[in-house]
């Protein structure tokens, strides 16, 4: 854990990730109250007193609706991308070793999905397949597939070549052995970067299509719907926009700076091996 002491910023992304992610687990006995029960009595309370970030319009809480709702983005972010990286890592590790037209023909796959904004493919993915939580972490796992199969092929490319492989070749290993076996702990590394840094994309995603209603339905809290709704009151209860914005903005600052730092801690080039 040396290089986190020699990076102060991946030290503070590190501290506001784990930070949100005990919000998350400790939810339950973190809120003040239930997230989703309402009194009209107390709508549109202001911050400070009974209610720590004030009230929505139904008279919830809004810091326990924060606290719950980080569970979603965490849930839907390492789902979605621990679905991408296996995914779209087999693909692009069984394209680059297989090579050829193979290759050619997944890659121009690929190719096609990138083309899409992963905003504009995700929206279009839940508008069909309709907003719920599978079918979230099935949009934007879907965004990130080509990401990770490019990822992945282009050390596989040259490592195929390497003596090591040529060697389990010769000695009659199959081709998911040398693949999974031999290959795949040299090119984890960088996937893992990778996919540090698009758990950031998938929260931004998944905040943007939970702002336009095609999150999680409610009365299910999530950051992106909670800035929705409180984008009707923004002049009279603007605290119903800006504390889950900066919730977003934390979760999403301190995954890039980890992954940010996870990649200056494995470039040989920056750690000088």
């Amino acid at each position: 854990m040396k290089w986190l002491l020699r990076n102060p910023m991946t030290s503070v992304g590190a501290i506001l990730c784990i930070l949100i992610v005990l919000g998350a687990v400790l939810a339950p006995w973190l809120a003040p109250y239930d997230p989703t029960e309402q009194n009209i009595l107390d709508r549109l309370a202001p911050p400070g007193g009974d209610f720590l970030l004030g009230s929505d319009t139904f008279g919830r809480d809004v810091l326990s609706r924060i606290l719950w709702g980080a569970r979603i983005s965490l849930i839907i972010a390492v789902t979605s991308i621990a679905a991408a990286i296996v995914i779209g890592g087999a693909i692009g590790m069984v394209s680059g070793y297989v090579g050829g037209r193979t290759d050619l023909f997944i890659m121009q796959v690929m190719d096609v999905l990138l083309s899409f904004p992963s905003l504009i493919l995700g929206l279009i993915i839940v508008a069909l397949l309709g907003p719920d939580l599978q079918n979230l972490v099935a949009a934007i796992a879907l965004t990130a597939v080509a990401p990770f199969a490019r990822i992945a092929r282009a050390p596989v490319l040259s490592l195929r070549e390497r003596a090591f492989v040529e060697a389990g070749r010769a000695l009659g290993f199959s081709h998911a052995r040398v693949l999974f076996v031999h290959i795949l702990p040299n090119i984890a590394s960088e996937v893992l970067v990778m996919g540090s840094l698009w758990m950031a994309t998938a929260v931004r995603t998944e905040a943007s299509l939970s702002f336009i209603g095609l999150g999680v339905k409610p009365p299910t809290p999530t950051w992106g719907g909670m800035m929705r709704d409180g984008f009707e009151a923004i002049l009279d209860a603007p605290w119903l926009s800006i504390f889950p914005g900066i919730a977003i903005l934390m979760l999403v600052l301190g995954l890039n700076m980890v992954g940010d730092g996870l990649r200056d801690a494995t470039d040989p080039k920056l750690t000088g091996t």
